[in-house]
């Protein structure tokens, strides 16, 4: 089952790469411009969670994908990575896998020369790591 962080997760690196997500099957569509600000998801991006949690996530698709947010909140779904360009795609937990990925319709991805979407890194937190590790003091567990 893919946990709601992990669904998040999905739409932040999507939202990062442009994709958009459609409610409704209407013109409107949810996508922040910024999606991590000073180590964590921006205010933009949370809103945009919020938003998409308030409306019907039934009928709320990643563009290009088939599968409604909802659906992917329940147990019939893993997220796992596209052999393709290693971006998180959802897998149903029993069957067989679409080979399609929200990637099919983005003719510049994968890309290796520019950087890759990625989760919000707390540097204080990194920095703080490295400096235990330097100091020989074992890990916390943070």
């Amino acid at each position: 089952m893919a946990s709601e962080q992990e669904v998040r997760q999905y739409l932040a690196y999507w939202f990062q790469l442009g994709k958009r997500v459609i409610v409704n099957n209407t013109q409107q569509v949810i996508k922040p411009k910024l999606v991590i600000q000073s180590g964590q998801y921006s205010q933009e991006f949370e809103n945009c969670w919020q938003q998409l949690k308030a409306l019907d996530l039934n009928e709320s698709y990643l563009e290009g994908t088939e599968q409604s947010i909802a659906e992917l909140l329940t147990p019939a779904w893993e997220m796992n990575s596209c052999a393709r360009c290693a971006m998180p795609v959802p897998i149903p937990s029993v069957g067989v896998p679409s080979l399609s990925c929200p990637c099919n319709d983005l003719p510049t991805w994968p890309n290796t020369e520019v950087p890759a979407p990625r989760s919000p890194v707390n540097s204080q937190a990194q920095l703080a790591d490295i400096r235990d590790r330097l100091l020989g003091i074992p890990n916390q567990g943070n």
